[in-house]
């Protein structure tokens, strides 16, 4: 710990606690919505988001699956790991993609129409030095 992991329903509720009588706080209304696990206590993960949004979410509620956030602004996708490599897309600050796997500094990314390499610094869903297969 800490992982990264998605949320695995439609409607997922962020509780101010570990448990079901603490307060709901908010609720995530989107599958596959990356968080950051960062405690666990019993059967209840302390999550976080990519905007910094944290609370506590029953561990059925998410899986291990990887998905990403693009950062910072519009990113550049590549046909390979390599800056000079041909242009596929581009994606803006807020798209969401699933990680396929990542090379050094680059990390290849896929939505359900396109994908891509893009600087793993320009990415939330991935630790700087994770090896991503």
């Amino acid at each position: 710990m800490p992982r990264f992991a998605v949320l695995h329903a439609d409607k997922v509720n962020l509780r101010a606690g570990p448990g079901d009588r603490y307060p709901i706080e908010w609720v995530y209304i989107r599958r596959d919505w990356p968080v950051e696990v960062i405690a666990q206590f019993d059967h209840w993960r302390r999550v976080r988001d990519w905007e910094g949004t944290q609370g506590w979410v029953h561990e059925k509620m998410i899986t291990q699956r990887r998905e990403v956030v693009v950062t910072g602004g519009v990113r550049g996708l590549r046909q390979a790991p390599d800056p000079n490599a041909a242009l596929v897309a581009r994606a803006e600050s807020g798209v969401m993609a699933k990680l396929d796997e990542c090379r050094g500094e680059w990390c290849r990314i896929a939505t359900s129409d396109i994908s891509g390499w893009v600087k793993r610094s320009e990415i939330w869903g991935v630790y700087p030095n994770e090896s991503v297969p």
